[in-house]
């Protein structure tokens, strides 16, 4: 395993494993593996979604525990997985295009940034930040026209909704009833705000991660100074561990950013108010009418936990799965 220096003058230097790119993978292995990984991941985070969805829908706000016992107590388990099949149809080509755009983004953006002139210090973030959105951008090309009859099925059955929705009997019928009703352009219901929320969502988390991470060990390197003069080398389990706190705070900072859009969003995707083809800043009024601008941040706590559990599920998975798809060197 080949090893980068997170260096600092007045600390230890730090031996971490490098950060593997695009030129370094084994492509066919990666998107595979990569799509059964995730898969699993999504499965194992889908209910906490169902109940942010569910949260930015309602009247009123509802706290977490009191939704989903309610929903445990009328719809059972399988409440929880409203939607999923047709979710995770999605998951794969959108997670398969999100890689691919991210690794080549962050390679070139890197490359580029240093030959500019920035330190690798500087280049870092700012090629993370701008792989996250290019990834962001091009996935929602696939993933938005799930996301619209996911979410649709996600709320089926909940009570208390802002306005009446439509009944489907699953992931066809719902594509089939918004194609009829809408056209193709309401799979896309919401493209817009989804890319200007997705886009600096991914671009703010993986900018923040970025910086966190280094962060951290820079303070490792300080607190062990005084207990050894030489470089140390983490255990795989010290390396998850900061893999684990960064992606919970780039998750907070993305989440506090970007939680009104992605109510708007989700609202546009959803509910059909006033009739015919929701407009943003009428959504925005009737969530405001609803309950003021509070009203914009329902689902915060579920959306941080969504994103703190997935980031860290995603990004230990990702790295473990950049590991697994090394092409063995050629002697």
């Amino acid at each position: 395993m080949s090893l980068r220096e997170a260096r600092d003058d007045s600390c230890i230097d730090i031996y971490i494993p490098d950060d593997i790119d695009w030129k370094r993978l084994n492509k066919s292995k990666f998107f595979c593996l990569g799509s059964v990984l995730f898969s699993g991941v999504s499965g194992a985070l889908y209910p906490i979604i169902v109940l942010k969805t569910r949260q930015q829908v309602l009247v009123k706000g509802t706290p977490c525990y009191r939704l989903a016992s309610s929903i445990l107590r009328n719809e059972g388990i399988r409440g929880f997985y409203r939607g999923f099949s047709t979710s995770l149809m999605g998951t794969i080509p959108a997670r398969s295009l999100y890689m691919g755009t991210l690794e080549i983004a962050k390679s070139n953006v890197s490359c580029f940034a240093v030959n500019f002139g920035f330190s690798e210090v500087t280049a870092a973030p700012v090629a993370n930040a701008a792989a996250g959105l290019s990834a962001a951008v091009v996935a929602q090309l696939v993933w938005t026209p799930v996301d619209v009859v996911s979410q649709r099925l996600m709320v089926q059955g909940g009570s208390n909704l802002s306005s009446a929705t439509l009944k489907y009997s699953g992931g066809i019928d719902a594509f089939q009833k918004i194609v009829y009703s809408d056209g193709l352009r309401g799979l896309y219901r919401g493209f817009g705000i989804s890319v200007l929320t997705y886009a600096p969502s991914n671009a703010t988390w993986w900018g923040s991660y970025s910086v966190a991470n280094r962060l951290i060990w820079s303070g490792f390197g300080c607190y062990f100074r005084k207990k050894d003069e030489g470089g140390i080398r983490p255990s795989s389990t010290s390396v998850v561990a900061v893999q684990t706190v960064s992606s919970v705070m780039a998750s907070g900072v993305s989440a506090l950013i970007t939680m009104p859009l992605d109510t708007v969003k989700t609202r546009m995707q959803v509910l059909d108010e006033g009739g015919g083809r929701p407009k943003v800043i009428q959504t925005v009024r009737n969530l405001v009418n609803d309950g003021g601008l509070c009203a914009c941040y329902r689902g915060l706590i579920p959306r941080w936990i969504s994103m703190s559990m997935s980031a860290t599920t995603m990004i230990t998975t990702y790295e473990f799965l950049k590991r697994m798809s090394t092409k063995t060197p050629e002697n």
